[in-house]
């Protein structure tokens, strides 16, 4: 039997097989609130062994693209519970991704009285699209204080437990892809001179701390944590000793005890190839479980998980246009193609009536 479609175990979390839905914005939560149509996408591809929610905000600081959700409020607690209660209905386990977008957001995005807050006052090259006016600049976001970090932290942990209070399995912390847990890492966004900043020991103190504060809170045995070693999304340029730092926090990380690493690989859709030799050195250095992602086929995914390069395989796109993936992949049927015209678009439209196969079956 194919190693793909076995079932696993992620801690004491069992898996019912070793395909991961990968963490992905789609905008449809209007007001930040979970709702019905989100029942309905995620319910449709919980055939997967594991979801990963959108990235979610841990506070309203946090909020960054249009419409993307939170789980900072009751309200929003109350919401994500009809989608934890779908998800496990059809066997599938859910981990919601924390996101702080940090300096990647616009203030026509974010609530009022809400601030755009950053290791440094430093804009990301670049735009940010916003329903009220279109593409705008991103502006130049406050550097935090020490209150702004400490407060960050803690609504960090909170969120956690209010997830587990949704009915989540854990969390996964987004520390990839150019939002505030990486801008702390990388020297280009963090110029910070205080005990934040200046060498890995210190950039790497606030994700540290963080991952500290949701473990406290949740159990680290629920916690993951998603990294883009040479991902240069979201104004992120690779620098002189990335290679060494990031396995100098894979170490640290390992200590952590985490349920797993989501090592993202965007080289598929252009950005730089992450190294094997990168790749190597986290399962070699983490003893936890390791997620890949980036641009997978069922032949590769199968082979990468045969050779134990990995544990879980992580999709991305594929989901989006395929609810019934798991079942396309094991039968041979020919996949959907994914509308990029409507990944972030509201409404039902490229978001839950992509059809599903004729060989698939199961109820939602």
């Amino acid at each position: 039997m194919s190693i793909l479609f076995t079932p696993t175990t992620l801690g004491s979390i069992v898996l019912q097989n070793r395909l991961v839905m990968a963490p992905m914005t789609r905008s449809r939560a209007p007001g930040n609130i979970p709702n019905a149509l989100m029942v309905d996408y995620y319910a449709q591809r919980s055939t997967a062994g594991l979801i990963i929610t959108e990235g979610t905000s841990s506070s309203p600081n946090g909020l960054g693209y249009p419409r993307i959700p939170g789980i900072f409020s009751a309200v929003q607690v109350e919401a994500w519970k009809a989608i934890t209660e779908a998800v496990h209905r059809n066997g599938a386990k859910i981990f919601m991704q924390i996101m702080h977008c940090g300096r990647i957001a616009h203030p026509l995005n974010m609530p009022a009285g809400a601030r755009m807050i950053a290791p440094s006052a430093v804009a990301a090259a670049g735009e940010m699209y916003t329903d009220a006016e279109g593409l705008k600049p991103f502006p130049q976001p406050e550097a935090m204080t020490e209150e702004d970090i400490r407060v960050t932290i803690a609504e960090y942990a909170q969120a956690a437990t209010n997830a587990v209070a949704a009915g989540f399995d854990g969390v996964e912390l987004h520390a990839a892809n150019g939002y505030l847990l990486e801008q702390f890492i990388r020297p280009n966004s963090n110029l910070r001179s205080d005990s934040y900043g200046g060498s890995i020991e210190n950039r790497a103190r606030f994700v540290l701390e963080v991952v500290d504060a949701v473990n406290g809170a949740i159990g680290s045995e629920k916690v993951g944590i998603r990294l883009s070693p040479f991902g240069v999304f979201n104004d992120m340029p690779i620098y002189d000793n990335m290679e060494e730092e990031y396995t100098w926090l894979a170490k640290q990380l390992n200590l952590s005890v985490l349920a797993y690493i989501h090592l993202v690989d965007h080289s598929s859709m252009g950005a730089p190839l992450v190294p094997d030799s990168m790749k190597a050195t986290f399962r070699e250095v983490f003893k936890g479980a390791l997620i890949l992602s980036g641009g997978y086929d069922a032949e590769r995914a199968e082979s990468d998980l045969a050779s134990g390069k990995c544990d879980l395989i992580a999709i991305g796109k594929a989901f989006i246009a395929n609810p019934d993936l798991v079942e396309r992949w094991k039968t041979g049927a020919a996949l959907n193609q994914p509308d990029m015209d409507t990944f972030y678009s509201p409404g039902p439209k490229g978001y839950t009536d992509y059809p599903i196969s004729d060989c698939s079956f199961f109820l939602y």
